[in-house]
């Protein structure tokens, strides 16, 4: 068990006072945090880190991905959504294990190299012949090192049943519910401090049939695992919805008994004001993504208006194929600027964008107690930021230079107390041959 302290940064605590301390310290034994406060600490470790213009900040939690899509960036650049779908459908019907190695691999390592210590991935294309997808997605985790959150996604409405997927990217039902059995038998670990959970995700209201969606809740609940999904991200949806369901896409969803505490919901875009009061009530939460959105033209979600509703609010990358830069931090500043866009300049605080995209992550993954602020006995997942290059000397607030300014140099990223992310490098893979083996799979899919 390695012991480190770091001293004489700024702490953002995130903690239920949401204490700073402009000069303070913060001590790890192992897995955990021992102490955070003020001052410098004084007693020996095995590393004494000298963190002085730093920013110490609780890791970031990527609440929605989808890995497989880093090796199809660049496409369909100018669609909307259900556009950029139909042109990715048949792309996506070719990956394979290999090629989702790839793209999850190199995902992953940005997502560390830009202080995320724990990433979910909602992974839904099953091409037939394509080997263990969702198996390659987490073996790259366990590779970089970074806590994972994987979900056994699935599609089982084709083009001939009237769903918006390709017939050949579908699973029947039976299919599914067992191969989500069985990863939830193989993978899932719910002990305290878990490296790697499962949870259950159908795809969206436009690719499931509504027995898969029951079904699936039953077998999750069943196995006490985290429920996940789309909903209401496109003008679009909300109208499949009205035409094939005759209600809105939450209203559909509560019918199944898909608004709930175990459940969290991707996107949120396109919600009224009942549909926020009834996913308050049943204390469903939100990824919010607001990259991606922006990206498709889909909308600006209501994140103030969730907020102070009392929705459990986090922030997600969304796939790589719908926000090229896949980068945690980036949501964190996209969140401020859409919400004070369409709020002004106090809906949302540098603060608690930053609060969205740590402890709000953490409590839409259930892990808000072992993760997403610096407290004693929680689990050492930290980010160490590097404030006194160009890009933000003499800044007044590090907050708003972490949030608002230029990405910073990433000194330390620390997950289960064991270094990820060294001088902005990564430690645990070679970034180059990373890189070069996603070229490789974009390349073989083009």
């Amino acid at each position: 068990m390695t012991t480190i302290l770091l001293n004489g940064c700024h702490v953002v605590t995130m903690d239920g006072e949401r204490a700073e301390y402009p000069f303070g310290h913060v001590a790890i034994d192992g897995a955990a945090i021992t102490s955070v406060g003020p001052g410098e600490g004084t007693w020996p470790a095995d590393r004494v880190i000298d963190a002085s213009g730093c920013l110490a900040t609780p890791g970031l939690v990527n609440a929605h991905d989808h890995l497989y899509q880093w090796v199809t960036r660049g496409r369909a650049v100018d669609s909307t959504l259900f556009e950029w779908l139909c042109e990715l459908y048949p792309v996506w019907a070719k990956i394979d294990e290999r090629v989702v190695a790839d793209a999850a691999m190199a995902a992953l390592a940005w997502l560390a190299r830009t202080g995320c210590t724990t990433s979910s991935d909602h992974h839904y294309v099953f091409p037939r012949g394509g080997g263990d997808v969702l198996g390659a997605t987490v073996a790259a985790a366990g590779a970089v090192g970074l806590r994972f959150h994987a979900t056994r996604g699935s599609m089982d409405l084709g083009e001939s049943d009237g769903g918006l997927p390709p017939d050949e990217v579908v699973e029947d039902l039976g299919t599914v519910l067992a191969a989500t059995e069985q990863a939830i038998s193989r993978y899932h670990d719910p002990a305290p401090g878990s490296m790697l959970r499962m949870g259950v995700a159908p795809c969206s209201p436009f690719s499931v049939t509504g027995e898969l969606m029951l079904a699936a809740a039953d077998l999750a609940r069943r196995h006490q695992v985290r429920l996940h999904t789309h909903l209401a991200e496109t003008a679009e949806e909300d109208s499949y919805c009205r035409e094939h369901f005759g209600c809105t896409p939450a209203e559909y969803l509560d019918s199944l008994g898909w608004l709930a505490p175990d459940v969290w919901l991707a996107h949120g875009v396109h919600l009224d004001d009942a549909a926020i009061r009834r996913i308050a009530a049943t204390g469903t939460g939100v990824a919010h993504c607001p990259s991606s959105n922006s990206r498709l033209g889909a909308g600006i979600c209501r994140t103030v208006d969730l907020v102070a509703a009392g929705v459990p609010v986090g922030l997600g990358v969304d796939g790589a194929a719908s926000n090229e830069e896949g980068s945690m931090l980036a949501e964190a500043r996209q969140a401020l600027l859409l919400a004070r866009a369409t709020g002004g300049p106090q809906a949302l605080t540098v603060r608690r964008a930053l609060e969205l995209a740590t402890l709000g992550g953490a409590t839409l993954l259930g892990r808000e107690g072992e993760i997403g602020s610096l407290e004693v006995g929680k689990l050492a997942d930290l980010a160490l930021w590097r404030l006194d290059g160009l890009a933000s000397a003499g800044i007044a607030d590090p907050v708003a230079a972490l949030v608002l300014g230029t990405r910073p140099s990433l000194m330390l990223l620390l997950v289960n107390g064991k270094v990820v992310v060294e001088n902005d490098e990564v430690k645990t893979v070679d970034e180059a041959a990373v890189a070069a083996a996603a070229a490789q799979a974009a390349a073989s899919l083009r």
